[in-house]
């Protein structure tokens, strides 16, 4: 009885071992092929608002580079935690990516109960962009600095409508936290994408916004700039002050873009994606495309996105404590 006994175990382990070595071998050919097929990119919000003009320029480049689709996927809706549950929820293959600004991984979730994990159920790929704001209002109010504005607002409390892309997101928070630092009451309005917002704003319907859609309008006249959201100046507009400059350096909210995956995706098609995008990143053409639509790309690892996004987490928190900012 021994030696069937004997022989059976070894069988059983060689079929095992086969089967283990077959699973991994097909596991890395599958990711030395990546990508073999379209890739999608959801984007958690509307066609043409803000993330989805920043995710246009990478999914053209990323196709051009692999020789492969990259698609956009707009899953508006829910201050942009629908398509971020859709793409948690996707097949950890590489085959479902999502790019979303930071409000959907690191606000949204401390404000309100999601479908997702921010922290668990995504693998950080890289981030893809900075988005450098502009506080802004319709030309006819005559409002021409954040002061001018500020004074406007106290005389005229709750006159003034200021719009963006859903509640809970860093276009609110950058409205809510200046109105707790300047004594001044606005009406924020919230929308499916900022692209609807913007439509609203060059319409009369709402009269401020902060966002990298409003330049072109600064640039043709319809709309003044009256400061900048971010640590620099705009480039492209290099008399107008930061918002620290202009006298409010606690008030501002840093917005920005980054590629995730579903958690569990291969390590190997991670590190592929990471430096594809850092190779681009660095790139002239991109580095003109983005600062086109007033957007810096940092490079950062996988992992030092990922401690990123623990401190952006943790700064959000205190600014919604701060502010009390409610979903409501």
């Amino acid at each position: 009885m021994t030696v069937p006994t004997t022989r059976r175990t070894l069988l059983t382990g060689l079929v095992a071992s086969t089967l283990a070595s077959a699973t991994y071998t097909q596991e890395s050919w599958a990711q030395e092929r990546w990508p073999a097929r379209p890739v999608k990119i959801i984007v958690p919000y509307a066609a043409g608002g803000s993330t989805d003009v920043v995710a246009r320029p990478w999914a053209e480049k990323l196709t051009q580079a692999f020789s492969q689709s990259f698609v956009i996927d707009n899953r508006g809706g829910a201050s942009g935690t629908i398509g971020a549950e859709v793409a948690a929820r996707a097949a950890p293959d590489g085959y479902t990516l999502l790019l979303t600004p930071n409000s959907a991984l690191s606000i949204v979730p401390q404000l309100r109960k999601v479908g997702y994990d921010p922290k668990k159920d995504f693998s950080p790929v890289a981030r893809v962009g900075d988005l450098i704001g502009g506080w802004v209002v319709r030309t006819e109010l005559g409002i021409n600095s954040l002061a001018e504005l500020i004074a406007y607002a106290k005389k005229n409390p709750g006159k003034l409508a200021y719009g963006g892309g859903g509640l809970g997101t860093t276009t609110q928070m950058r409205l809510e936290t200046l109105k707790i630092r300047a004594g001044i009451d606005i009406l924020y309005v919230p929308y499916r994408g900022n692209g609807e917002a913007m439509t609203d704003l060059l319409g009369g319907q709402i009269q401020m916004m902060n966002e990298i859609i409003v330049f072109p309008h600064v640039k043709a006249g319809t709309l003044k700039l009256l400061a900048i959201s971010h640590y620099a100046r705009h480039p492209d507009f290099p008399d107008v002050p930061t918002l620290t400059e202009a006298g409010f350096p606690n008030a501002d909210v840093p917005l920005w873009f980054s590629v995730l995956a579903p958690a569990g995706t291969p390590r190997a098609i991670i590190a592929t994606l990471n430096g594809k995008i850092t190779e681009l990143a660095r790139s002239e053409e991109m580095i003109r495309r983005l600062r086109e639509i007033s957007i810096i790309a940092p490079t950062q690892t996988p992992e030092e996105m990922a401690a990123f996004l623990e401190t952006d987490y943790a700064e959000n928190g205190k600014v919604i404590r701060e502010a009390n900012i409610k979903m409501e």
